[in-house]
């Protein structure tokens, strides 16, 4: 698989947790100008990405800090509406699903896997103990990070290929070499399952699970799996280490909740506010 940075890229600092909010003093955030600063010494002496934004959140409100383009020979500048793939960023939102579906009676986090699963498919016990919706969010199921029959056509987009048949087979025959909740192990696999598995419990795909429960109450109309034209006139290009451009990821539905969403820190910043108290929703 090929590792790359994800330049452009967007970071988001908040000062507030828990539902609480914390009086930030100044050394804690550093103000605008130096943010600014920082960014420009990344991409222009240190040439670590080619462009950045920063989005900062705080009880008084929230702010965008942006500096670069959105790809190299590119002078479109980003700013807060670029669209990014976020990449992991996908499991929070995964696991949100998870919370919300809970709370609303739709399934328990007690239920395994198999429960959402066709009935021919044999999901790894050990110790009389089934892996459970809980344990796949918590990374403490036992299973392994990737599948071991885990073989993309095209390393460039690892995850366009990987069918929803490849996972049954693996399930079906991998056996666990731990208890399930005896330690920590992250897991796309484990990750993409557990999106896998809520949107056949709500009988759509993942792209529209995540609209239906998360970003159509809070508004983030440039977060999603599908692009329209639009976004992807705002998408940034991700680039390797050598600043070489290479092609967005594309992820069939067993990886999809593990990864697929694109999004911009405007977006970003409003699921923050919602998720530590600062916006009811």
């Amino acid at each position: 698989m090929v590792l790359r940075h994800l330049s452009p890229v967007f970071i988001i600092i908040t000062l507030a947790f828990c539902g609480r909010t914390v009086a930030a003093s100044p050394a804690e955030v550093p103000p605008d100008s130096e943010i600014h600063k920082i960014l420009v010494q990344r991409i222009d002496t240190y040439h670590r990405s080619v462009g950045i934004v920063v989005g900062v959140i705080d009880p008084e409100g929230q702010r965008i800090i942006a500096y670069g383009h959105l790809a190299q020979g590119d002078s479109s500048p980003v700013n807060g509406n670029t669209v990014f793939e976020i990449g992991s960023v996908t499991k929070v939102f995964t696991s949100l699903l998870l919370s919300e579906m809970v709370q609303h009676g739709e399934v328990k986090l007690s239920d395994p896997l198999a429960k959402y699963l066709p009935s021919d498919v044999k999901v790894p016990e050990r110790n009389g103990r089934s892996i459970t919706l809980v344990d796949v969010a918590t990374h403490t199921s036992g299973l392994p990070r990737m599948p071991s029959n885990f073989s993309p056509k095209d390393p460039n987009n690892p995850y366009q290929d990987y069918s929803v048949e490849q996972l049954y087979q693996f399930l079906s025959s991998y056996e666990l070499t731990r208890d399930i909740g005896s330690q920590y192990e992250y897991s796309n696999l484990g990750g993409g399952l557990l999106g896998f598995v809520l949107a056949r419990r709500a009988g759509m795909d993942y792209g529209k699970l995540v609209h239906s429960w998360i970003c159509g109450p809070l508004d983030m109309d440039s977060t999603g799996v599908s692009l329209t034209p639009e976004m992807k006139a705002r998408l940034a290009t991700g680039h390797n280490a050598a600043l070489k451009s290479v092609e967005n990821w594309d992820f069939t539905p067993v990886f999809a909740g593990a990864g697929a969403l694109r999004s911009t820190a405007n977006d970003m910043l409003k699921f923050l506010a919602a998720n530590i108290g600062l916006t009811k929703t």
